[in-house]
């Protein structure tokens, strides 16, 4: 997968919206499949036109801290390389970092908020709720 910083500079570079989307979906093409047992109802994101499936591992970093890993899928183009550069901003965070992160911004800086259906960005903004919802479950006290 793709490091956040790497897309980032890909899409700097891009200045037509139409390779923008190619590599957006050249980078669900990339993203490693979903095994059928993880595409489960647990695992659907709520909100999503698009069928929307993220596995959350929670293990910890040297100090104890919960660190988060996710892998994800979905059955549209556009919407997989949407949740593969997801799991690019977020996975292998810390959780305090995952709620400290900007996702709004990172889309923003990529211009995809303005250039992102209405359902896509729904599905975005979903996508990303459900991250910070188990970035957050995982720093409750147990």
């Amino acid at each position: 997968m793709a490091s956040i910083d790497s897309i980032i500079e890909d899409f700097e570079i891009l200045d037509d919206w139409e390779d923008r989307y190619r590599y957006l979906i050249e980078l669900g093409r990339a993203l490693e499949p979903l095994p059928e047992s993880a595409r489960v109802e647990a695992n659907k994101v709520r909100g999503c036109a698009s069928q929307v499936w993220l596995e959350t591992r929670v293990g910890q970093d040297a100090d104890g801290r919960p660190v988060l890993t996710f892998r994800g899928d979905s059955d549209a183009h556009i919407v997989r390389g949407l949740v593969s550069l997801a799991l690019a901003f977020y996975s292998g965070r810390t959780a305090e970092d995952i709620l400290a992160a900007d996702a709004a911004g990172l889309f923003e800086r990529l211009g995809l908020t303005a250039h992102l259906t209405p359902q896509r960005s729904n599905g975005v903004r979903s996508m990303v709720e459900r991250i910070r919802g188990d970035a957050r479950a995982a720093v409750l006290p147990a």
